[in-house]
């Protein structure tokens, strides 16, 4: 069996929702390394010398492996240059890394502030691994044109063929989800009054004060309907939340993480349209649950959401009241199960399983 070691320095949300479904999927001997999700800039600067010392831990017959999994919270290029100073360690292993995001396109609180060093990791790990994997088109692209335009920027180190080599060796890989507890919960009651899911993280690159205007903008025309706010918040959360709740009251169903993913997955089944108004998406996982849950998408015609689902779940600029106007005066707004199945299958992990044997184990 092959044998594969997962380096994750960043243990957490869809990071580690992809890695559990891969060894769940994929048959090989895994040893993983992780740290907790937090400190992400720390993570890409020291997690190399980190897990340098990990594997040194290991004993010397264990230090063997066909492939190694990194995050793009890993430097590789250093990396890869610490294991040649580890005794035992074949340098046989091929290097592969997955990108969730890139830092070419992830959008800076600051914007006037260019963290050119985290960019210019994502780039060096791409030319250090043997093969890099995308979660999206999207993301794929970004990372590309990021790079172009970096190696454009040194005018007298002409290197700008490198951004083939970087695209030769990507591959699109979608996340794989197990849909299995989506399909097995059952919707847990119909409702007269339509019911709207938000289940994104409670930060501002997740854009919730457009949300929730667009809501006072359609309770101002007199549309009804209740809410259900799902999502991991931090320290630093919108104030836009506790305004909302203190608002809308009644209307809100639900208010916080879900205690389990059974208890979110449930909420999810209660919910009729999931929107997203996403400053940055390179993925979209929780809007896949939510639509094999029955709940009809209503996204922004950007980032990686064109590519996930076709125009009539899209909106474009200053669209989303109009197009959520529109579907609040239906009468039937869920997707029937049959067409949740339909919109998500490509995207569940008996669609991909092969997919990734290939890049993980081809030549």
């Amino acid at each position: 069996m092959k044998k594969v070691l997962i380096l994750e320095p960043y243990y957490g949300g869809s990071h580690k929702f992809f890695l559990d479904g891969l060894q769940n999927n994929i048959s090989s001997e895994y040893t993983l390394f992780t740290l907790p999700a937090r400190k992400w800039k720390m993570r890409m600067q020291l997690s190399a010398p980190w897990f340098i010392k990990k594997i040194e831990e290991l004993p010397r017959h264990k230090r063997r492996f066909d492939v190694v999994l990194c995050s793009t919270f890993v430097d590789v290029s250093v990396l890869r240059a610490l294991l040649t100073q580890v005794d035992g360690w074949d340098q046989q292993a091929k290097m592969l890394t997955f990108f969730h995001e890139n830092q070419f396109a992830y959008p800076q609180r600051n914007p006037k502030q260019n963290d050119f060093q985290f960019t210019a990791i994502n780039f060096n790990t791409g030319l250090a691994s043997d093969k890099i994997g995308f979660n999206s088109n999207y993301n794929r692209s970004s990372f590309l044109a990021g790079c172009r335009k970096f190696l454009q920027s040194a005018s007298d180190m002409k290197r700008e063929e490198l951004v083939d080599d970087l695209e030769e060796k990507s591959t699109l890989l979608y996340p794989g989800i197990d849909f299995t507890e989506c399909d097995q919960v059952k919707q847990s009651w119909d409702r007269e009054v339509p019911v709207i899911v938000w289940n994104h993280r409670w930060e501002h690159d997740k854009n919730p004060d457009q949300f929730f205007e667009a809501l006072l903008q359609l309770e101002k025309k007199g549309r009804d309907f209740h809410l259900i706010l799902l999502g991991q918040s931090f320290q630093s959360c919108p104030k836009c939340f506790v305004t909302a709740q203190q608002h809308f009251g009644k209307k809100v169903l639900h208010y916080g993480f879900a205690e389990s993913y059974s208890h979110y997955i449930s909420l999810l089944k209660q919910g009729d349209i999931v929107i997203s108004t996403s400053l940055h998406e390179f993925y979209g996982i929780a809007i896949i649950e939510a639509v094999r849950s029955g709940c009809f998408p209503v996204l922004p015609e950007k980032l990686s959401y064109p590519e996930l689902f076709d125009s009539p779940y899209l909106y474009g600029e200053n669209g989303l009241v109009k197009k959520l106007d529109a579907l609040l005066q239906k009468d039937d707004i869920r997707l029937s199960a049959e067409k949740a199945i339909e919109l998500t299958e490509k995207f569940s992990w008996s669609s991909l399983r092969s997919k990734y044997h290939d890049w993980l184990f081809a030549p």
